[in-house]
């Protein structure tokens, strides 16, 4: 088997670890549902989640993620898995583009991210919409952005949704993925292992009711593609000059790639 050959099947082999890693196991229904239906469980109490988890660490990951894009200066934007809006909202303030578009599997994550918008009177420069990134609704070569904020995980197929988020990219356009990933150094490792498996999934079922979409958050954290692995994903969609950056002793990671 040729290197390129080999290292394109071990990415796939990690890519399908996290693929198998579901919110409420073993089911017929696909992971795809069961993402939207944890998403739509958790929406209302998303964001404090988000802040108590990260010790709100997340608002300056996605910091250094527009950090990324500036020099592009990017007019159209996709925020693939948007969830709140977060980072949809982070974009438009900092890098000012014509036009944010977020697409989410969740209704009831888009509902708060509607109202934070309307708060804020962003409604002509952001738009959200319901759907899959497995089968984004848009043209080919249609933004100079795609971003992903803690999203890729929970994708049901990863190399398709990387296909996706590069065939609608524009020649010379830049894909962003912001991701949570597993330190690399044991005494790290070992306090991090104590806070993501036992006392997130605490936290998590005492304030939004449901224990399972805080038990699969470790869990699918560990299983996503890491570091080399992710960015072979990238590679295979077709992307280049892939590249890595890890966070906060390990916690995150920035990869980006250019189409």
């Amino acid at each position: 088997m040729r290197k390129q050959d080999l290292m394109a099947s071990n990415s796939s082999d990690n890519g399908n670890r996290v693929e198998q890693v579901t919110p409420y196991g073993a089911s017929d229904t696909a992971k795809t549902e069961q993402v939207r239906q944890m998403f739509d469980s958790i929406a209302p109490a998303y964001d404090f989640m988000n802040r108590a988890m990260t010790l709100g660490i997340d608002i300056w990951w996605r910091q250094l993620a527009v950090k990324r894009l500036k020099r592009l200066k990017p007019a159209q934007i996709l925020d693939v898995a948007t969830g709140t809006g977060d980072f949809a909202i982070q974009l438009k303030e900092s890098l000012q583009p014509e036009h944010i578009t977020g697409i989410d599997l969740s209704q009831g994550m888009l509902d708060e991210a509607q109202r934070k918008i309307r708060e804020k009177g962003l409604e002509k420069a952001i738009t959200f919409e319901q759907g899959d990134c497995m089968k984004l609704p848009m043209a080919d070569n249609t933004f100079d952005a795609v971003t992903v904020a803690f999203g890729v995980r929970n994708f049901e197929h990863l190399q398709q949704g990387y296909q996706e988020m590069a065939r609608v990219l524009r020649p010379g356009g830049m894909l962003c993925v912001l991701e949570l990933s597993t330190p690399t150094n044991p005494v790290i490792r070992w306090f991090y292992d104590i806070y993501t498996l036992h006392i997130i999934p605490w936290i998590g079922s005492m304030k939004s009711g449901d224990k399972s979409a805080y038990r699969y958050l470790p869990q699918s954290i560990a299983a996503v593609p890491q570091g080399d692995d992710m960015l072979q994903l990238m590679r295979n969609a077709g992307l280049r000059d892939a590249s890595f950056k890890r966070l906060t002793l390990g916690v995150c990671t920035i990869y980006t790639a250019v189409k």
